[in-house]
């Protein structure tokens, strides 16, 4: 059944909602079109709406004006690699494909001069994690959580053949900024990556305790550096639309979860102060 998502009262308590997402490919395209579907470094607010639409049980045609009124904030843990699958797509019967042009009948027009095949192109992100805030009226974001868990139809992260790993909800609902709450969640990247970071800190020329990362993280902001065009109007077929939202980027330092390194051990000779000839063994 689709979740009670009744809007709430702007006036009512805020919440956030973390989401973890990750799965062997992602693509969250934003400029894509014809042959080419290209993909965003990281989660597009379309894109975190539509799956939260989708796990509601909202029709592609129904009203998403509280979806896209909630704050997003987006923390890269794991930026993952891209792929480019190439495609071709010919027509089974051998007739020449037709283009995306119509006549006055509503019929596709065929291609001039005849084309057999069409090569497209297609981006995915692979093996990446995201760490995702929305923040709303704590009705609305209760209910979004609850339809995370057990959504109402099948979740993507950007196409429908991306399929999200578990659990994609961290936890109970938060206070605090989108920013502090990124901040204090702890690092999501997968173990091949974790110990990449812990191997890097101990054999770095100058070992750093591996207890702290710096990731980059995006949030929704006013009076934002920069801009993304990534907001939907609606996700009807014949009224797809998107406008621009003021956007931030920062750093934040999150913890990994490892323990403090050991502390490095003294020469049994230390106390008695610098001897630059004992490491030539005199």
């Amino acid at each position: 059944m689709p979740a009670d998502l009744t809007p709430a009262r702007p006036d009512e308590e805020q919440a956030v909602l973390v989401l973890r997402l990750a799965g062997p490919l992602q693509s969250w395209g934003d400029r894509s079109a014809f042959n080419r579907r290209d993909s965003r470094p990281q989660p597009t607010k379309s894109g975190v709406v539509g799956l939260l639409a989708a796990a509601a049980g909202r029709a592609r045609e129904a009203d998403i004006t509280d979806l896209v009124g909630l704050s997003l904030g987006v923390r890269i843990d794991q930026p993952g690699t891209l792929l480019r699958d190439y495609h071709t797509v010919s027509d089974y019967r051998g007739r020449p494909l037709p283009q995306a042009g119509v006549n006055a009948k509503g019929a596709q027009k065929p291609t001039s001069p005849a084309k057999d095949t069409h090569v497209t192109h297609r981006y995915y992100l692979q093996d990446a994690v995201f760490v995702v805030a929305v923040q709303g009226p704590a009705a609305l974001v209760t209910a979004l959580a609850e339809a995370i868990r057990r959504p109402a139809f099948p979740l993507a992260l950007g196409r429908r053949s991306c399929v999200p790993t578990q659990p994609i909800a961290l936890g109970a609902m938060r206070d605090g900024t989108l920013e502090s709450v990124l901040a204090e969640e702890p690092w999501q990247a997968g173990d091949a990556a974790r110990n990449a970071y812990r191997r890097r800190a101990e054999r770095a020329p100058e070992p750093f305790s591996p207890q702290r990362i710096d990731l980059a993280a995006t949030f929704d902001d006013p009076s934002g550096e920069d801009t993304a065009q990534d907001v939907p109007r609606s996700f009807a077929p014949r009224e797809r639309g998107f406008s621009t939202r003021r956007i931030r980027h920062t750093w934040l330092s999150v913890a990994t979860g490892f323990p403090a390194p050991a502390a490095p051990t003294r020469p049994a000779d230390a106390a008695g102060g610098h001897d630059p000839f004992a490491l030539l063994g005199w």
